[in-house]
């Protein structure tokens, strides 16, 4: 099944990431600039562009902020966690337990890509999928960064662990503070559920949890939010 995604962005990225895009559809007589850009991209790559109305496009993205524009691409081929590791010396992995808005998703993505993250490992259950609303919310990026998803995000954990690969989780109950954490090594960070946080098991197999300091009393911070401190951190300690 055909998946789509929109917004000038998100078709810029797909077409520069050479995602393979199936076909665009473009609103007649749109005033968005930067619209005939994408446009004369698509055709140079033989992509068959499609002039419909407003409505159309309303309607394939159930409302989104589309800017005039919508392409319709094969489904997200996401890699295997082997691919994420292979031929990094120490890798910035970052998995995800269980988020399941697709904007936070997308968003996490984003950040991901940004910082230069090596991959991001998201579970098969209970999890956003990269789809046209992930891929608008990451600004197009997510079709960048690489993305393995996976059956069982403890077993996943485990060969990490084989790989001499430190798994660190953030938790609010955490007993080593963000800023004093030690991150320059091969390292996993794992952020969990929106509600919930992290799964049962997943925190067991964290070989330390992190807590996210905070001067005044809020009972967490956005998903996205706390997993944007904790790239940042590294990336900061990594240089």
């Amino acid at each position: 099944m055909e998946e789509f995604i929109y917004g000038k962005n998100a078709v810029r990225e797909a077409l520069s990431a050479d995602e393979e895009i199936n076909k665009i559809f473009v609103q007649k007589d749109a005033r968005v600039s930067g619209l005939t850009e994408l446009v004369n991209a698509a055709i140079d790559k033989k992509i068959v562009v499609s002039k419909v109305d407003k409505r159309k496009l309303d309607d394939i993205t159930e409302g989104g902020n589309h800017q005039g524009i919508v392409a319709m691409i094969s489904p997200y081929k996401y890699l295997e966690v082997e691919d994420l590791v292979a031929g990094v010396a120490h890798p910035l992995l970052m998995i995800l337990d269980s988020v399941q808005d697709p904007h936070n998703l997308g968003a996490i993505l984003r950040t991901a890509y940004a910082a230069g993250v090596d991959g991001v490992i998201i579970p098969k259950r209970r999890s956003a999928s990269v789809n046209g609303t992930v891929v608008k919310a990451s600004g197009g990026y997510a079709l960048k960064i690489p993305i393995a998803r996976v059956t069982n995000l403890a077993k996943t954990i485990d060969y990490l662990k084989d790989k001499n690969i430190f798994i660190a989780g953030a938790d609010a109950e955490g007993k080593s503070s963000l800023f004093t954490s030690d991150f320059k090594g091969s390292m996993a960070l794992v952020v969990g559920n929106e509600g919930e946080g992290l799964t049962r098991l997943v925190r067991e197999k964290c070989d330390f949890l992190i807590a996210i300091p905070m001067k005044n009393a809020v009972d967490s911070l956005n998903v996205s939010v706390a997993a944007s401190l904790m790239i940042y951190e590294a990336l900061r300690q990594r240089g």
